[in-house]
């Protein structure tokens, strides 16, 4: 998300990182917004996210060099949160581990100021189609919650009153030497939020049973190969539209 934020005119002085440990944004934003004041949000269920993760080996980041970040950093959680608290919402690989999207893009347009700019990533239905393959032979629960496609997350962005969504998407190819490298990795980026999981404890047996499938699976390089569809959202918080009645109200911070 970082190489799309030329595309805001507006200089924040005001960002507010949702869920800053998975996104791991805070430099990217600190090198394009060096003065902006950055609210790292923290989901209120969980404990406090790493502020600093490692990125990952197939994060930008982990490749580029920015200059350091000015920006004064404050932690939330959502509910301590004002409303039209900033000009820029980030919310960067997050939106695949919450069970309600709309409700979060409520909090999204509740945190944003009139005309503020919201920019989000997500896991798309592309993501990880052989996992699945492979626990649907096994005749096993699914492996995630299932992946929103990009125009209905879009609908969703409209329905919850913010204006003018573009959503775009890319497909990575992923590759591991093995197994373990594989399953290492993934469990580091996210958790199975699916409301139907597996709920006990998988064996040994269980974890062989997939490492094996995993490698019948490798290519003629002996790698591990899945598909990651990264979707990309980005829409405006507009003025409120006041309902068509005899009497309507607008809260004067609202009118120009």
């Amino acid at each position: 998300m970082a190489e799309r934020l030329p595309v805001i005119k507006r200089q924040p002085t005001v960002i507010v990182d949702w869920w800053a440990g998975p996104g791991g944004g805070a430099e990217a934003l600190g090198v394009a917004y060096p003065s902006a004041r950055r609210i790292a949000v923290r989901p209120d269920e969980l404990p406090p996210l790493a502020q600093s993760p490692a990125p990952l080996r197939w994060s930008p980041l982990r490749w580029r060099r920015g200059a350091q970040s000015g920006a004064v950093e404050q932690t939330l959680v959502e509910s301590q949160l004002d409303a039209d608290a900033a000009e820029l919402l980030w919310a960067n690989m997050m939106l695949h581990l919450v069970a309600d999207p709309r409700a979060t893009m409520r909090q999204w347009l509740r945190a944003l100021a009139v005309d503020g700019f919201l920019m989000f990533s997500t896991l798309g239905p592309g993501s990880f189609a052989l996992l699945r393959e492979l626990y649907r032979a096994q005749r096993w629960p699914a492996p995630h919650a299932p992946f929103v496609d990009m125009h209905d997350l879009g609908d969703m962005l409209i329905g919850v009153g913010f204006a003018d969504p573009v959503m775009d998407q890319e497909t990575l190819t992923l590759t591991w030497p093995d197994a373990d490298a594989l399953l290492g990795e993934l469990r580091t980026i996210g958790a199975n939020v699916d409301g139907e999981r597996f709920r006990g404890l998988r064996t040994p047996r269980w974890r062989s049973t997939l490492a094996a499938a995993l490698a019948r699976r490798a290519g003629a390089d002996g790698r591990i190969a899945l598909d990651v569809e990264i979707v990309y959202g980005h829409a405006f918080r507009p003025l409120p539209r006041a309902p068509i009645a005899e009497t309507a109200k607008v809260p004067v911070r609202f009118v120009r």
